[in-house]
């Protein structure tokens, strides 16, 4: 099932998530979620950019990788997140949120992280690089943190009127998506 993609102004995006029960079917969730991200061109898809307010996230990093065999296709359920180390560095970031916005985010290129995988099986990783960003910028989203609190105040005024226009649908996504109710 292919999920229409919150966008940015829906409350659920700037709530800390709740940690997903062994009631949830894990495998069917995160395979409609793997479903909605590659229809949308992603990398990375976390609970609440489908409208749950849920513990999860999954990535799938091959797409970034020179070779598909480094890339990571993973599940991360009740993540925690154990460390970030390493020289900052910035790399351009965008989300399905927030489509046609991209900026320069600073982050750390290693963590280490402790979550349950797709079967309940507990699991803790050190990953860096891409990967590491990509899992960074999809835990921030089950914090309620999008890649666009990490920029400058400056920056977030210049950014002020796409990000407005967002919130009310008018967006050139070639993905459904949802927009958020007006309050």
């Amino acid at each position: 099932m292919i999920y229409p993609i919150v966008l940015y102004g829906d409350p659920v995006l700037k709530k800390k998530t709740s940690p997903v029960g062994t009631d949830v079917d894990i495998k069917e969730i995160a395979r409609d979620m793997f479903e909605t991200m590659y229809q949308a061109n992603g990398i990375g898809l976390a609970a609440p950019q489908i409208g749950k307010s849920l513990r999860l996230f999954i990535i799938d990093s091959t797409p970034t990788e020179e070779k598909e065999e480094d890339g990571i296709r993973q599940v991360f359920v009740n993540a925690e997140m154990i460390e970030e180390s390493g020289k900052e560095w910035a790399f351009e970031e965008g989300c399905l949120s927030i489509p046609g916005i991209r900026e320069d985010i600073i982050r750390q290129p290693k963590i280490r992280i402790r979550f349950y995988d797709e079967n309940w099986e507990l699991q803790e990783k050190e990953y860096e690089g891409m990967a590491a960003r990509i899992i960074q910028h999809e835990y921030d989203h089950v914090e309620g943190i999008l890649f666009t609190d990490h920029v400058s105040p400056f920056k977030k005024r210049l950014l002020k009127g796409k990000l407005t226009n967002i919130s009310k649908g008018k967006t050139d996504a070639d993905y459904r998506v949802r927009v958020p109710q007006k309050r």
